[in-house]
């Protein structure tokens, strides 16, 4: 007779392939690792859990995550921001995204971009040479589930060049690359570019070709927020195909929508040439939040030359009333590159997400805001960002559900929650509902998606697109990483008033064979690791 650490009987196995329908089967962990076994085959072990009537899967993987720091900030006391991810079932988080990671940069620039990830982390997460460095400081920090991290475009450009608004030269382009090639050979996830965000979108097409051909030759992927997602999203996604054919990278679409009024609709034109580009035999693939908000800074609704230079620059700039007359200006007229999110829908909008030294307008639409205080919204935001020293965060109401479903429903969409876990404010409820809402409102409820193929985009195909060997799936000799849910009532919780309340129906989670989660509430076992891939 075998005997097991925990032996779970009984369960609906999903096992992540979306190849294997939905069966009944006993699963054995030992030393981290899983045992498939027929129903009530036999077998012993120290614990034993009945799943009848529950769903057993592999752990979810949320490839889009912006949680590169937040278990540094808390440490063991956590609190809801930092538990929100694990109590959705989510065994591994993927950061480092949207260009924005904690490494790597040359020593000399690591001072002053500790003080500037303070913004946009909401504390001293620090600020790391390379991967190895970054997991080491995570390695010193016990978490409940996984992480791995991509190279962020923006922060190695920073972490060489600075802040600046200016192109690369030769020689700083070949030390850009350097980085980047030590990162992924210490086991970084990838390349990611956010280029819509300063430093990033001061970038050239050919500097990200010669990044991203960095990336190819390791066989991992150029991960990319589009220059724009908005009114010229498809020019957008043309330049993201180039890098991609220029290079040789795979090409990873990050959160992919069709944003703003100009633009509703465009996900009829851009998913079909995504499937022709894999008809065509182009590794491509994306990911997706199920929701019709976005979120992301504040200083990311002011044209890009008002952050050259970094914070201090911008609170600079919106100090002097004739440079918001030009940022004004910038937003009614638009400029040629930049994705202008209030041009494209309006204050009224965006609201304020996370404002530390006023709370009281968390939750508050800007336009509304501006209102009631007899301002322009431009002059609002000014005065707010100033006094916030740029930490501010938002929310933008950009999408339609129509485009949402599209994505979700494409074959190669996978499932990110795009969480900003910055604590305090009101973050958006994708950081806390995004996987139970899938399976709950769009499976369940819509019957958009089979229980099965929403568990591969949540598992095997997110593992198998950022080299996650051994997870995702649940197969003899995998990383013990699962999640155990009710499929007649998981559901998320979180919503915009009240963004963090845990989701229903997830009864258990666990990391490398350890019971993390129990009936909904944390175990305080603390088996995460920082993944090499």
């Amino acid at each position: 007779m075998t005997h097991f650490d925990l032996l779970l009987r009984g369960g609906l196995v999903v096992d992540g392939t979306a190849a294997t329908a939905a069966r009944h089967a006993d699963v054995g962990v030992l030393d981290g690792r899983l045992t498939l076994l027929p129903p009530g085959a036999p077998a012993a072990a120290r614990e034993t859990a009945d799943l009848t009537g529950l769903v057993l899967a592999p752990g979810f993987i949320d490839v889009h995550t912006h949680s590169d720091g937040v278990t540094l900030i808390d440490g063991e006391l956590g609190g809801d921001m930092v538990r929100a991810s694990v109590l959705q079932g989510v065994t591994t988080e993927i950061c480092g995204n949207c260009g924005s990671s904690l490494f790597p940069a040359l020593p000399g620039r690591l001072a002053a971009m500790r003080a500037e990830t303070r913004v946009y982390f909401g504390g001293d997460v620090g600020m790391y040479e390379g991967f190895a460095e970054f997991a080491a400081a995570h390695a010193a920090v016990p978490r409940a589930n996984h992480l791995t991290s991509l190279v962020g475009h923006g922060t190695l450009r920073a972490g060489v060049i600075g802040p600046g608004d200016r192109a690369a030269t030769p020689g700083e382009l070949d030390t850009m690359c350097a980085l980047l090639d030590r990162a992924l050979s210490a086991g970084a996830a990838g390349l990611s570019t956010g280029l819509i965000y300063t430093p990033g979108t001061y970038a050239s097409t050919d500097e990200v070709v010669a990044l991203a051909a960095v990336a190819a030759a390791h066989g991992k992927p150029y991960v990319t927020h589009l220059r724009d997602e908005m009114s010229r999203v498809e020019e957008a996604l043309e330049e993201a195909v180039e890098i991609g054919r220029r290079s040789g990278a795979s090409l990873h679409v990050s959160h992919h929508k069709t944003a703003g009024k100009y633009a509703w609709g465009l996900t009829r034109r851009t998913l079909p040439k995504l499937a022709a580009l894999r008809a065509e035999g182009m590794d491509v693939t994306c990911d997706v939040y199920p929701y019709t908000a976005g979120s992301t800074a504040l200083g990311a609704m002011l044209p890009p030359w008002a952050s050259d230079g970094g914070i201090a620059a911008l609170t600079a700039r919106l100090a002097d009333p004739g440079q918001r007359d030009l940022m004004r200006r910038a937003i009614a007229e638009g400029v040629p590159g930049w994705e202008n999110t209030v041009g494209n829908g309006g204050w009224d909008r965006i609201s304020i997400a996370c404002a530390p030294r006023h709370p009281e307008t968390e939750g508050h639409m800007i336009a509304e805001l501006a209102a009631v205080r007899g301002q322009d919204p431009l002059d609002m935001v000014a005065e707010l960002l100033i006094a916030e020293q740029g930490e501010m965060t938002i929310i933008s109401h950009s999408m339609i559900e129509d485009d949402v479903r599209r994505v979700l429903a494409a074959p190669y969409s996978m499932i990110g929650s795009d969480g900003v876990p910055k604590p305090g404010g009101r973050p958006h409820p994708r950081w806390a509902g995004t996987f139970p809402r899938v399976l709950g409102h769009y499976v369940r409820e819509l019957g958009l998606l089979s229980l099965e193929t929403a568990v591969h985009k949540m598992t095997g195909m997110a593992a198998a697109r950022f080299g996650l060997a051994g997870r995702g799936v649940i197969s003899d000799g995998a990383h013990a990483d699962l999640v155990v849910f009710d499929p007649g009532t998981v559901a998320d919780g979180a919503t915009f008033t009240d963004p963090l309340v845990p989701p229903s129906g997830i009864h258990s989670v666990i990391v490398a064979g350890r019971t993390v989660v129990r009936d909904g509430t944390e175990t305080g076992a603390r088996p995460g690791a920082v993944l090499s891939t």
